[in-house]
């Protein structure tokens, strides 16, 4: 009698979900994800698919600028084309004498030229500025009142004396030229020793016929 009862107590309850328990378990994968983590991911993709696109137009821009003008800036050079302006090398202090070294007669040094104080390699130009060069004569000094003269016999020298507003103004602009140059790049000062205040003026050139004006040793430096 007692297994009767107990299989009819059980008989009635096998298949049926307990009423308290009337609910079907949600799989991980079912549960809702809240609304800020949907806007999180949402955003993520945005940000990837927006930088992806940038960085293919900047692929696709550099290949035309390539194709169109070989270059990577459309043909564009100046200071902030060159890798130096933002990789500055120790400035130096040099006398007149250590300047002197860099005049390009010695191939394992570099070609320097200064102007008005400030050095700059110009071993990019050596075509220019080495031995042999057109204006190998700038190179390992500072020739700053012959970049506006003209006057390479005479007027290769630092000395500015007699210089009126207008001929240091383009004294300015030989060193803006420098200084923005997309290959040429600075690496110290020299120092002078003091001018004689009691000494003559540089001669200029007698021969006007063969000085050569700003323009044109700016023109041969591009």
């Amino acid at each position: 009698m007692s297994d009767l009862k107990k299989r009819n107590v059980q008989g009635p309850m096998k298949g049926k979900v307990d009423p308290c328990c009337d609910t079907i378990p949600l799989k991980p994968n079912n549960i809702a994800k809240p609304k800020s983590t949907q806007r999180g991911l949402s955003l993520k993709k945005a940000i990837i698919t927006g930088l992806s696109w940038i960085f293919g137009v900047i692929v696709i821009n550099l290949l035309i600028s390539y194709l169109l003008t070989e270059t990577l800036t459309y043909g564009y050079k100046n200071r902030y084309t060159n890798w130096r302006t933002y990789f500055p090398v120790k400035q130096r202090i040099f006398t007149e004498e250590e300047l002197a070294l860099y005049d390009g007669s010695d191939l394992t040094l570099p070609i320097y030229i200064a102007i008005n104080g400030e050095v700059y390699d110009v071993s990019k130009g050596a075509t220019y500025y080495g031995k042999g060069g057109g204006y190998s004569f700038f190179a390992g000094k500072d020739a700053a009142r012959a970049y506006v003269t003209g006057c390479f016999k005479t007027h290769l020298t630092h000395d500015l004396r007699g210089f009126d507003d207008i001929d240091m103004e383009q004294v300015t602009g030989w060193m803006d030229f420098y200084r923005d140059h997309e290959t040429y790049y600075r690496v110290g000062t020299v120092v002078h020793p003091p001018i004689d205040p009691e000494s003559p003026i540089p001669e200029d050139c007698k021969d006007e016929g063969k000085r050569r004006s700003s323009e044109t040793i700016q023109n041969a430096n591009k």
